[in-house]
């Protein structure tokens, strides 16, 4: 389980003793719960291959989180398509020659 920090700690415990209230009026909640029932509703089924690399990593990802692996596929997948997560860019890499004869010889050419 990941560690927690003060301020978490702090909501944690007042939340274990009831003292947050919530600042949803009921037209907000209905809201909520009705787009939570939609998107929670799986009606597809999908069926890809996968390395057993990535597949194994998935899995160990997904036992950290403390979820199914089919959840964290789909979760990822549901955060991309909604642009959610984005793929990063690559850092471009900087070659640097080896030595001060080898930096001249490249400056000249």
């Amino acid at each position: 389980m990941p560690k927690i920090d003060d301020y978490e700690l702090e909501v944690l415990t007042a939340f274990e003793k009831d003292q947050l209230k919530s600042v949803a009026t009921k037209a907000e909640l209905a809201k909520f719960k009705a787009a939570a029932r939609a998107t929670a509703i799986k009606d597809r089924r999908v069926n890809i291959r996968l390395s057993s690399g990535d597949l194994n990593d998935i899995q160990v990802k997904a036992l950290e989180e403390g979820i199914p692996y089919q959840t964290l596929i789909a979760s990822v997948l549901h955060k991309y398509v909604t642009g959610r997560l984005a793929e990063q860019q690559p850092i471009p890499s900087v070659k640097s020659p080896r030595n001060k004869a080898t930096a001249k010889r490249h400056a000249t050419d």
